[in-house]
């Protein structure tokens, strides 16, 4: 069975996400934010290889080189924990031996590192057995390149035979779950996935942590976002009657401790069982402090119930 890391003793509550570096925030402006960040306590910072494809004239791998040359110039390398993705970018797509060892060597050259400290497969590649995977993931563990291994969009099926085949061989398993989990995007993590994070003690990091900006509380719920980066996103949370009702609940529960509803909402994600950090992003160094906040704020027993049971477990 496994035992949380050790790297994560201690850890603030809140990891930086990079998805936004080289999108919707240009290097200078990512250097100020995990600035920002660093100097608030935070140590935490996750990316991907993926990160950020999307954007018009990008291949991915924008992310890691601004958070390589961020780490060179600050030369903090040894302050920092370290997460990267790789499996979903084309074309160094899924699973296979080859594959993860050739990404996880081109995240390494961008982020000027020898190693990440977590190194998450991206996606899982259902065309492959376990037992490929995992002893693929198992050489980058033994040659010193990643130090703990992450899933994240996997199947709780999937996950648990990977567990189990690492723990009966002896090889290096999967440490640290990050699954879609917000307040507004609850299932299918609670309902699936959260008994084996806890059945194996896995350490869980949320991604979407913010509902790409709704838990900030900046779109009003009547309106369509205006067109922008993250406006497709937003809109396919607006769609769920659900999130009305906890939207409410969380400006509330805000106002009652004069906090910005981004800091509760993740005090509320931080305070689950089994979450060691919630990954949220910043797209300017202001909106970095409201993140760490959610650090030193005490959600009551009534806060928690009231920002929970907000969202039914089915929508009407």
């Amino acid at each position: 069975m496994n035992t949380t890391p050790d790297i994560f003793t201690g850890l603030l509550p809140v990891a930086l996400g990079g998805n936004v570096f080289g999108w919707t925030a240009d290097e200078t402006e990512s250097f100020a934010i995990l600035d920002a960040f660093t100097e608030a306590g935070g140590t935490f910072v996750d990316t991907a290889d993926g990160y950020s494809a999307w954007a018009e004239g990008n291949n991915g791998g924008e992310s890691e080189t601004i958070i390589g040359t961020w780490l060179h110039r600050r030369a903090n390398r040894d302050r920092i924990l370290l997460a990267t993705k790789a499996g979903a970018n084309p074309p160094l797509t899924g699973l296979a031996p080859r594959t993860v060892r050739t990404a996880l060597d081109r995240s390494l050259k961008r982020l000027r590192v020898d190693h990440v400290d977590v190194f998450f497969s991206h996606r899982d590649d259902p065309t492959l057995p376990v037992e490929e995977i995992v002893t693929a993931l198992d050489a980058l563990v033994r040659a010193g390149k990643a130090r703990h291994l992450g899933a994240s969009n996997i199947t709780p099926a999937r996950l648990t035979a990977c567990l189990d085949f690492a723990h009966r061989e002896n090889l290096a398993a999967y440490e640290v779950l990050q699954p879609h989990y917000n307040l507004i995007h609850r299932d299918p993590y609670e309902s699936e996935s959260a008994a084996v994070a806890a059945a194996y003690n896995l350490a869980v990091t949320p991604y979407a942590a913010l509902a790409s900006g709704l838990l900030t509380g900046k779109y009003p719920m009547d309106t369509t976002p205006a067109p922008g980066a993250r406006s497709t996103r937003v809109s396919a949370y607006l769609a769920d009657p659900r999130s009305r009702p906890t939207l409410e609940a969380l400006i509330k529960v805000a106002e009652t401790h004069d906090a910005q509803p981004s800091t509760v909402a993740l005090a509320w994600l931080a305070a689950q069982p089994g979450v060691t950090a919630a990954i949220a992003s910043a797209s300017r160094a202001d909106q970095v402090g409201p993140l760490v906040a959610a650090g030193c704020l005490p959600l009551s027993p009534g806060d928690m119930r009231v920002l929970t049971q907000a969202w039914p477990s089915s929508a009407p």
